[in-house]
């Protein structure tokens, strides 16, 4: 069931919430933080269809548990890593394409766009909530499919912090543990989480939030995941090339001989 006013209140939500967050970014010099505030739009979003959808299903719950683990794990780790660190090398990057008056620019083209991409994701936590149809098999499919995303996802940052710690690999890859057998283990690990909250609204019959995990799928794969950080890695780092001849992109699986 597709309520429109329910999900309009849901784009006003995370826009506010961009406006907020941009105001700090002025403060701070500083547009990295938009990397934090992006799991937490879903937590918004979620907990608005809840509360304006009329009848909330009985999917209900389960996604706002579901939505809650993901996004605040997520933010709690990316604010650990950036904290005391300057903007990212990627925001640096548009900040100087975007000069004079990023500051202004940043509003719409950081913060404004990422709420909407947000709000496009967001249709499958729409899509559950308003289900009235009991839970099923496709629910425990999507849990299922959503853990296994959850543990690539934090075991991917849990085992790169830890190389990243040691100071005798300085300099090298990380192509241990589950980089072994995928170089972005934490996006195939997103991948996941967005096609299971995909399977548990498919339960409850919302076929047409099928543009959300596309989208992210498009996103990790071709814009945002991939594409963008490996776009000069192999200049920067000549031995991320063997790296990338022995190992899969996305999709996991055995590392080849290089």
């Amino acid at each position: 069931m597709f309520a429109l006013d329910v999900y309009l209140w849901g784009l006003a939500a995370v826009l506010l919430a961009g406006v907020i967050t941009w105001l700090i970014s002025l403060v701070k010099q500083d547009v990295s933080i938009v990397d934090t505030l992006w799991p937490l739009m879903f937590i918004i979003t979620a907990w608005v269809y809840a509360a304006a959808t009329l009848q909330p299903g009985p999917r209900t719950t389960l996604l706002l548990i579901l939505v809650n683990l993901w996004a605040l794990r997520l933010a709690g780790y990316i604010t650990w890593r950036n904290w005391g660190e300057p903007e990212d090398r990627r925001y640096q990057e548009i900040r100087r394409r975007n000069e004079p008056d990023f500051a202004r620019k940043s509003l719409y083209l950081i913060f404004g766009l990422q709420a909407l991409l947000a709000w496009i994701i967001s249709l499958p936590l729409l899509g559950g909530i308003a289900a009235p149809s009991p839970v099923g098999l496709l629910d425990g499919i999507g849990v299922l499919l959503w853990l296994t995303g959850l543990a690539f996802e934090a075991g991917g940052d849990y085992q790169l912090t830890r190389f990243k710690a040691d100071p005798a690999n300085r300099g090298q890859i990380m192509d241990r543990g589950l980089w072994r057998y995928t170089r972005h283990p934490n996006y195939f690990g997103d991948f996941c989480v967005w096609w299971g909250f995909y399977l548990i609204a498919l339960g409850g019959g919302a076929w047409w939030s099928l543009a959300s995990p596309l989208l992210m799928s498009f996103f990790l794969l071709r814009v945002s995941g991939v594409a963008l950080l490996e776009k000069d890695i192999g200049e920067r780092r000549p031995a991320y090339r063997d790296y990338i001849a022995r190992t899969n992109a996305f999709f996991p699986g055995p590392p080849r001989k290089s």
